[in-house]
Order: structure tokens, then sequence, then C-alpha cells
């Protein structure tokens, strides 16, 4: 397993070892895994860094589209296959793998872990089989098994850095890069190459929010709000702005985050104006601790059309978010994409009330809780007696 940070050279060191495998052994059959057969056909084999720009022209594999395979002229082939569609690997043979990005691979009914077990019964042809696995690293069940792996000496892992490749991308992207994401939990894992772990206590883990990952949402809501958690003041606080959904179906769904920091009230409220609108939520969930009604008044001048709730915190914010947590805990949230600094907050918060992850405090992580609730914990039927 090759786990690096952005443009370490992963996908090139995919696409060189699939070409030294098809040249040396023309009996060779690969399997080429990505999370879709777009990404597959697109990064892996016609990417800038893919299979076909690492050989010369006159030594290509024919691309067959229909059945997604690349023929060597001596004969060796690969096959492009999703791991999203684990069946799709339960029986076909190979001798080699490359498996890219594993750590995006959909997670939801373990499928990632299915893909991979059924692609390890299909490594039973030639005398050495072996898979290369290439990802940035992330708190997933698959990615935490291989290293597991490695630490027992059944894998072998290279680890590396943006900046061990610095000399072949652009300067500005690197400058840009640091100086936007820095030592940031972002920076580290997407640039570093760090695999953040859990931090033990806390109410949300890495893993549990790869469970509950969704790539899109073709889903119409029911209902959608948008959650507030408004700054205490404009000197580098964050404004949580986050979006809802629930579902027919009853389950809820983090739409986007659009969370500004160091902004005026004029600022942030027009901000929320805006998302309302393009969103069409039926509600603003605003947090009032900070300013009571003053938060209402700016939304209103900021021309906020949507109704507005302001809530109170009367419970720490761990005591408001473990019911929510729990929401997670059996499937009944999904996130609609990913939302990075949401989810450093959401791990960060501890069961005993602490709060551990980045910045002084979860705003992003608050307005989410506080829009879940709305969702899906204020409308409780109450208990009545129906026989006797």
């Amino acid at each position: 397993m090759v786990c690096a940070g952005r443009g370490f050279g992963k996908t090139r060191t995919g696409a060189e070892w699939v070409r030294n495998i098809a040249y040396s052994n023309p009996r060779s059959r690969i399997a080429l895994v990505a999370s879709s057969l777009t990404e597959a056909r697109a990064v892996m084999v016609d990417g800038e860094s893919g299979i076909m720009s690492v050989h010369g022209r006159g030594a290509r594999p024919l691309f067959e589209a229909s059945r997604r395979r690349l023929v060597w002229p001596n004969g060796a082939q690969a096959t492009l296959y999703t791991a999203g569609e684990p069946e799709s690997l339960r029986g076909p043979q190979h001798s080699h793998a490359w498996c890219d990005e594993i750590g995006k691979w959909d997670n939801s009914s373990d499928r990632a872990a299915q893909a991979w077990d059924n692609l390890q019964m299909g490594l039973r042809l030639g005398e050495l089989p072996q898979a290369l696995a290439t990802t940035t690293p992330r708190a997933v069940p698959l990615v935490q098994r291989l290293f597991a792996e490695a630490d027992k000496g059944d894998a072998v892992l290279t680890r590396g850095r943006t900046m061990d490749n610095a000399h072949n991308l652009p300067s500005r992207f690197v400058r840009s890069m640091h100086a936007q994401y820095g030592s940031s939990a972002l920076g580290r894992q997407e640039l570093d190459g760090e695999l953040l772990t859990d931090i033990e206590g806390a109410l949300w883990t890495r893993s549990l929010l790869e469970r509950c990952r969704l790539p899109a949402c073709l889903e119409d809501m029911v209902r959608i709000v948008v959650g507030v958690d408004p700054p205490a003041s404009a000197r580098g606080d964050e404004c949580g702005i986050v979006v809802a959904g629930i579902c027919a179906d009853g389950n809820g769904h983090v739409l986007a985050d659009a969370s500004i920091g160091g902004a005026s009230p004029e600022r942030w409220a027009s901000k929320v104006a805006a998302i309302c609108a393009e969103w069409k939520a039926d509600r603003v969930i605003a947090e009032a601790n900070q300013g009571g009604d003053m938060v209402a008044s700016v939304l209103r001048a900021a021309d906020c059309q949507m109704p507005i709730r302001l809530v109170h915190a009367s419970r720490g914010k761990s005591a408001r978010a473990e019911p929510v947590a729990a929401l997670y805990e059996t499937g009944r949230v999904r996130h609609v994409g990913q939302f990075a600094s949401l989810e450093d907050q959401l791990c960060g918060i501890m069961t005993g009330g602490s709060y551990e992850g980045p910045g002084n405090s979860p705003d992003r992580a608050d307005a989410m809780v506080w829009a879940m609730t709305e969702l899906m914990l204020s409308q409780r039927s109450k208990p009545a007696v129906r026989r006797i």
C-alpha cells in the first residue's frame, strides 16, 4: 500500500507498476479497481499520470471499451472494475491488481471490504499474485485494516508527503496548499499523508462518519432547514452554517457546510439568507445564546425570508450532541459528500463534555446538531394508553 498526500505521485506509481508487469509477463491478468468505472477510466487509464501516459505511443495497450479491458501487444490484459459492485469481483481470476484511492471506496453496507475480499480470493494466477493499493490516508475500515496487516508484516507500507514531490508540482500550488491548510487536521491528512486516528471517548469516530457517507443524494427532501451557530464576536470566530434535510423514510442528510469565519453580523446573516434561497429551506434554526433577539433582527435585516426559530442552549454541547450521535450510530443520518472541517469538529466532541477538536469551539458541529435536532428529535410522539 502506498499511503501518501496529494501530489505525491501515487497514480504515477500505480501506472508504472502496471506497465512493468504487463511488459515482463505476457500472461498477466491485472484488475484495475476504483470507486467507480468512470474514475477507473478517467484517472487510472486516461489520466495525466495514468497507464496510457507512461507508455510510448507505439507501445500503448488497446482499450476495448465494451469489455472494459486493456490489451497489450504481447497479450497481457487488464480489466476495469468498480468497488461499488463487489459481486463483479466474485469469480474473475487475476495475477495482479491495482486498487486506486481505496480510502474513497463506498463503505456503506461494508461494500469496500467486500470488494477487497472478493478481489483477494481471485488473486490466484501465476507464481506470485500481488495487489497494490494507492490512497490518501483516511481512517476508514479498509485502510485501517491494511495498516494493521503492515504492522504484522503481512503487507508492505510506503508513506509520503506532498512536499516529497514538490519539485514536480507547481510552486504556486504548494504555497497555496500550505498557506490555506498548514498544520490543520485536513492538511495533516491530505498533504502530510498522516492517518488521523480517533480520539478515545469522542461521540463521533471517523469510521462511523465514513459508514454514513453518500456520494450523492437522489431522494427528494421532505423538509430542509439551515442550522446557524452565530459567533460570539467578529474577531476570527466562525459562524456555523449547515444545511440539513429529511427524507420521507425519516432519514436525515447533511447537505452542505457553508460556515464562514471572521465575518461581521451583516456578512454572516447575508450568507445565511443566500444559503436559504439556494436550498429553498423551510426554516432557519439559530442559537440565541449569543445575542438573543439580535440574531433574528440581523437575519431579518439581511432579507432572510424563511421562518426563524431561536433555540437556547440550556445543556452542554456534549449533552445536546449525544442524541444526534445516536442517530448516526443507528444509520439514520447520512453525509452527502465530504465535510472535512465539520467532521473534524464532530470527532473532537467528547462524552465528558469537553472539546478536543480544531479551533476554540465546534461552531459547525453545533449548527449541524441544532438542524438535526429540529428535523429528527423535536416532534416526538407523546406516550398514551392504547388498551387496558
